[in-house]
């Protein structure tokens, strides 16, 4: 599906992320975790091509590594960003309908609409309301739902956990859990270790910008990477 090879990406003259080589495959779930300012942000704003970034990105055989961001979407790779960046003024079911913009999407967009209002039944609850009144782990429920209205290939799930009431947490990873068993193929990026690792197939381990370790997350979970990483022993 997704495969990366020795990228690297910054801001300036300062490298975030420096040969950096992963691969997600069909119907998997992955995380990218390590501690707070290793580079997870960057490297899906790499993916997505938002910012400028050296190395080889391919996804399902198509090397798009030359490509504009704007068109990254038309690949199928649909990213909910930090912070979530929804339209506060407009209504939940606005917002969602932004997300099939794309002619293709376009089509069937009620049909998307229903599988998402199915997958978070308080958006539906909550489809007239401004997107800005909502709690945060609403909003974080409507901004997966707007990529999802894309039909992606690869969803891009940046800190869906962040800022958010643990209950909440717990309800994002149990939606994340779904969309596993649903098919979706995703790549989250996430500090909340515990949670994430109990979600997904495989994990990465960035640190300071490098992969330091990978594997099965029972693996990573007892690795001294990860200890030392997060615990500096």
């Amino acid at each position: 599906m997704l495969s990366l090879r020795d990228v690297s990406a910054g801001y300036g003259s300062f490298q975030a992320i420096v040969d950096v080589s992963l691969d997600v495959y069909p119907g998997e779930a992955v995380a990218v975790i390590g501690p707070n300012g290793a580079g997870k942000t960057t490297l899906l704003r790499a993916i997505s091509k938002l910012i400028p970034a050296s190395g080889r990105f391919v996804v399902e055989g198509r090397d798009y590594t030359s490509m504009p961001s704007h068109e990254v979407l038309g690949l199928g790779l649909a990213q909910v960003p930090e912070h979530r960046r929804l339209f506060p003024q407009m209504s939940v079911e606005e917002n969602l309908r932004m997300g099939a913009f794309l002619p293709a999407a376009r089509k069937n967009w009620r049909e998307k609409l229903e599988r998402v209002y199915s997958l978070f039944p308080k958006m539906r609850e909550r489809r007239n309301q401004a997107a800005g009144t909502m709690s945060g782990g609403e909003q974080q429920m409507c901004a997966i739902g707007r990529a999802l209205m894309s039909g992606p290939k690869l969803l891009l799930l940046d800190e869906p956990s962040a800022g958010l009431a643990p209950v909440i947490v717990q309800a994002i990873f149990d939606v994340v859990r779904q969309m596993r068993a649903e098919g979706y193929t995703v790549l989250i990026v996430e500090q909340n270790i515990h949670q994430v690792l109990k979600v997904v197939d495989r994990a990465y381990l960035l640190e300071t910008g490098r992969i330091r370790n990978s594997g099965s997350a029972a693996e990573l979970l007892a690795s001294d990477d990860l200890r030392k990483a997060y615990l500096g022993i």
